[in-house]
């Protein structure tokens, strides 16, 4: 496990930089050996927060079978308070409390749309309007639980896009959420007709094998089957600033994981080649 972060004071703001390299294992396994303290950004008496793996749960679900990010923040800090949360398969930031008053400071900058919320994703195709805005209401899909729609009666969600590489078969898009629906940037893009990569509830759930992106890739004798150069949601928590208790900006950043910088690689040689 290799972890690195940084600090760059600039004027009242304050950026953090944090990333870690895991090896390809189940979530479970990983967090057998990982420790918190590896995960962590930034933290400071009110807040921490955390550069989140894929396949780990935010907070514990109904079942409470599956192990969570919260519950392992309470073994460390005791008391903690959930203040947003990312999708199981999403990486990146999430952001959680310390103390109740923290909680109630931060949970009402999320609410009020003070917050600034980036996202980074692959999609499916190459989107016409490289720049643009996606203003579509989501609401919960009346037959299918725990799935949303674009529906005239849904509450306003407003998601800003803009392409930063289009690879042709997919594109990076980085996202900015104004809103904070259940699965806005998924759904919003499924709406656009370019769902994430990877989507298995609002697009084909394909995975990405390096095999669809070398024309001359052979696999290796010793392997059976190809594994996935990327197998889940590829949707990540990029960066998030928001105010301390002192008023006082604070920004943070998370880089890409290792799989989605991974994927970017081959298809950036794809596309020159």
């Amino acid at each position: 496990m290799a972890f690195s972060q940084r600090e760059r004071n600039k004027g009242p703001e304050i950026l953090w930089k944090g990333e870690i390299t895991q090896p390809r294992i189940t979530p479970i396994s990983l967090i057998s050996f990982m420790k918190v303290a590896d995960l962590i950004i930034f933290e400071n008496p009110d807040l921490v927060a955390i550069n989140k793996p894929p396949g780990l749960l935010s907070i514990p679900d109904r079942k409470g079978i599956e192990i969570s990010l919260k519950v392992l923040l309470k073994e460390k800090y005791g008391e903690i308070f959930t203040v947003h949360r990312l999708d199981k398969e999403t990486s990146g930031l999430i952001v959680f409390a310390k103390n109740d008053v923290a909680h109630k400071l931060l949970s009402r900058q999320f609410e009020e749309r003070q917050t600034k919320k980036i996202y980074q994703g692959l999609v499916i195709g190459s989107l016409t309007e490289k720049k643009g805005s996606i203003n579509a209401p989501i609401a919960e899909h009346p037959a299918q639980n725990g799935t949303m729609i674009v529906h005239r009666k849904g509450k306003e969600s407003l998601t800003d896009y803009e392409v930063l590489e289009d690879f042709k078969i997919y594109s990076l898009v980085q996202f900015r959420i104004h809103t904070g629906r259940t699965h806005q940037i998924r759904v919003h893009m499924k709406e656009a007709g370019h769902p994430v990569v990877c989507d298995s509830l609002y697009g084909d759930g394909k995975p990405i094998l390096v095999s669809s992106l070398k024309s001359k890739f052979k696999l290796s004798k010793d392997i059976e089957e190809e594994r996935p150069i990327l197998g889940r949601l590829a949707l990540h928590s990029f960066q998030l600033a928001f105010l301390d208790a002192d008023g006082k900006s604070i920004e943070l950043e998370a880089p890409l994981p290792k799989d989605m910088r991974a994927t970017l690689q081959q298809l950036t040689k794809r596309k020159k080649a």
